[in-house]
């Protein structure tokens, strides 16, 4: 959240509520033409030769100390169950973001494999109990706040995996583009991305009862640390509000175990004898994980993994679309328009839409019908943003197999897990590379 050029003193000094306000609102939302892409593609490690068998912290360990001597371009970082992560540098295009990435996890598997480990593209670990593999105190603060609404915090903590899609805020200006438009539809169209991708069915082996039992995780988890602002025509605003009026994590300590306060929101905390630092304010964004977050561009953070080598790639061209293009964007908004009634003015994802989408998927004909119009859009729209044949080529074969038939890829793995329940095969293979079943 940081911003040298804003001006800002010390920031080490204390914030008043005001000032907290104003810093928010003025760098949340940097605004003109969309012309940067990223994203974030997060994983699950296991053993190539079988995902249900857990690798060891000390693998582990080994594995990330050699893949941090690799050249990459993209930011490699470790999840605090022992995720991998790549996030990209800002592309000036989506085939860009896709050349970058891509070289990236070829280097990446490359590593891996030579220590008989895989990356796999899942949503949520369907196999594995959650278990920390980063000490930190940032993580021990997290895990003692979380454990406070459940078991959920550490399901997301350990055993969750994304596609984060991250895009310029927009226009100050109204139209398709601007950044009203697109924080309004990043929350409509996120819980059809949710229908659309939901890709994990399974936890401790068995079906959840959800399609996305990542995005449940979420939820569970409640509205102040993972729910988004109720929506208005003031994004900056509701933002500000939101970042105050949601409870602190933690406050950290230069010795021993970082305080977790229960139930002070930031607001309370600037109004104490002792209040926050920008620094505190900084710290404190990076602690609440809405599925649409604003760090100057939006970060789309509701896609689960996907499963396959460049499974990655269709979420990234699909968003990229329907954001960044204007006759996609104009058409994505016309077609979500009607599920805004659905959300009952509640913020995602703890709405009735976001519930649905995460539970039944595209089963849901209204979000199957959105979604069919949403994936023509984007696949008229991708020649015109530079799209290769190929990535044009991989958006419409998941159209077919999925979008059109009303399915997404947890639909596939529960049918893998019926039949391998009737001994038609062992083992669930496809997460393993390409998207086919061994």
């Amino acid at each position: 959240m940081s911003d040298p050029s804003d001006g800002c003193a010390d920031p080490r000094t204390a914030v008043t509520e005001a000032e907290v306000e104003a810093l928010v609102r003025g760098i949340c939302f940097k605004t003109g033409p969309p012309r940067r892409l990223g994203v974030e593609v997060e994983w699950l490690v296991h053993e190539l030769r079988d995902p249900r068998l857990p690798v060891s912290p000390e693998r582990l360990e080994a594995v990330y100390a050699s893949l941090r001597t690799v050249p990459l371009r993209s930011a490699l970082t470790v999840e605090p169950g022992g995720q991998l992560e790549l996030s990209s540098p800002p592309a000036a295009s989506l085939m860009e973001c896709v050349g970058t990435v891509s070289a990236d996890l070829d280097a990446v598997r490359a590593v891996l494999r030579r220590d008989g480990l895989a990356i796999v593209g899942l949503g949520h670990d369907p196999w594995h109990t959650p278990r920390r593999f980063l000490r930190a105190p940032r993580y021990d603060a997290m895990e003692a706040c979380l454990d406070r609404t459940g078991p959920a915090g550490r399901a997301m903590m350990c055993t969750s995996a994304s596609v984060q899609v991250c895009l310029d805020a927009g226009y100050e200006e109204p139209g398709p583009l601007g950044h009203v438009r697109r924080w309004w539809l990043a929350h409509q169209l996120g819980a059809v991305l949710v229908a659309a991708f939901a890709n994990s069915p399974i936890a401790g082996g068995r079906p959840t009862g959800w399609l996305s039992t990542r995005q449940l995780r979420w939820a569970q988890i409640g509205t102040g640390r993972a729910g988004g602002p109720v929506l208005d025509a003031d994004p900056r605003g509701a933002w500000a509000r939101h970042v105050l009026d949601s409870p602190v994590m933690c406050v950290r300590r230069d010795d021993g175990p970082w305080h977790v306060p229960d139930g002070l929101t930031f607001r309370e905390w600037t109004r104490s004898p002792r209040p926050p630092t920008r620094d505190d304010l900084d710290y404190h964004a990076t602690t609440l994980f809405p599925p649409v977050r604003p760090r100057g561009h939006l970060e789309l953070r509701m896609i689960d993994a996907q499963p396959g080598d460049d499974g990655w790639i269709v979420p990234l061209a699909v968003a990229a679309a329907l954001f960044d293009d204007p006759e996609a964007a104009e058409t994505a908004y016309r077609a979500v328009k009607p599920l805004a009634e659905r959300a009952h003015g509640m913020p995602a994802p703890h709405n009735p839409l976001w519930r649905d989408a995460a539970r039944v998927g595209l089963a849901d004909p209204e979000l199957r019908e959105v979604a069919a119009a949403c994936f023509a859009a984007a696949l008229r729209a991708l020649p015109r943003l530079g799209a290769t044949t190929e990535v044009v080529d991989a958006v419409g074969a998941y159209r077919d197999r999925h979008v059109a038939r009303g399915r997404c890829p947890a639909d596939d793995s529960l049918d893998e897990l019926r039949a391998a329940a009737r001994g038609a095969h062992p083992l669930p293979q496809r997460t393993h590379g390409k998207d086919t079943p061994s």
